[in-house]
């Protein structure tokens, strides 16, 4: 049900940027297509035929959307140092052991605390690619008052609905795999040395952290902040309209 709304959605936005004597037929368009998904006939109230987009475009139109953006997103997070050398959703560590950071730093040990840092990331990179059924699943199961609301919400509608209703089902995958993938890269042992030596240090605190729970809620916020952009992207900008299809349906 997303796929109908959010082609609807790039519609809309493309009517916007239409000049003015495009808009009207545009718009008419529009509204007939979201007549076809809701079963109303906009064009008696227009008084034009509207060349509405059919059922089978909307439904395709926004499969394929979310296909292309999932797989985007999936692919770039999943490559080597996609979360790693990305500013905008690199890992720290969780802040108790920012901290340890911080004091292994003024003794020359950071080394330890930035090895377990690049493990958490690797974690993630690998965990990140198990997601995009969970979004498939989500868009399966949407009613459609969530189509209308995503419709007439703000760009990111659709990713928001996504966290809203699959973050649970998202984090119960991811979970093992980072879990795993602690253990495979070396984290927890990195972990231990690390703090194997911060607790030699005098009068340090004791320190506790999941870097697991830490680890699964950063890789959430990762995929979601990307996704949210591909999802504008496509409403917006032609050039990432890269099928046919997409082209077809939102315009190019």
């Amino acid at each position: 049900m997303w796929k109908r709304v959010f082609v609807v959605a790039g519609l809309s936005i493309t009517a916007l940027a239409a000049p003015a004597s495009a808009q009207t037929s545009l718009l008419d368009s529009i509204q007939g297509a979201i007549g076809t998904v809701t079963g109303s006939d906009s064009s008696s109230s227009t008084g034009n035929p509207a060349e509405a987009l059919s059922y089978d475009d909307i439904v395709a139109g926004l499969r394929e959307a979310l296909r292309v953006g999932t797989e985007r997103v999936t692919a770039q997070l999943g490559a080597a140092d996609g979360f790693n050398s990305d500013p905008d959703i690199h890992i720290p560590l969780p802040p108790a052991l920012q901290d340890v950071q911080s004091t292994l730093r003024t003794v020359g040990l950071s080394s330890l605390a930035d090895d377990v840092e690049l493990k958490l990331n690797r974690a993630a990179e690998k965990a990140a690619p198990q997601t995009k059924e969970l979004i498939w699943n989500a868009i399966t199961n949407m009613t459609l008052d969530d189509a209308k609301r995503i419709y007439d919400g703000p760009e990111d509608a659709a990713t928001q609905y996504f966290k809203r209703v699959s973050s649970d089902d998202i984090a119960n995958v991811v979970r093992p795999v980072v879990d795993q993938t602690l253990d495979e890269v070396g984290a927890i042992a990195s972990l231990d040395e690390m703090m194997g030596q911060y607790s030699k240090l005098p009068f340090v605190p004791d320190v506790k952290a999941d870097l697991t729970d830490h680890a699964v809620q950063m890789t959430l916020q990762g995929l979601f902040h990307y996704l949210a952009r591909e999802e504008a992207a496509i409403r917006q900008n032609p050039a990432k309209r890269t099928t046919d299809l997409l082209v077809r349906v939102f315009g190019s």
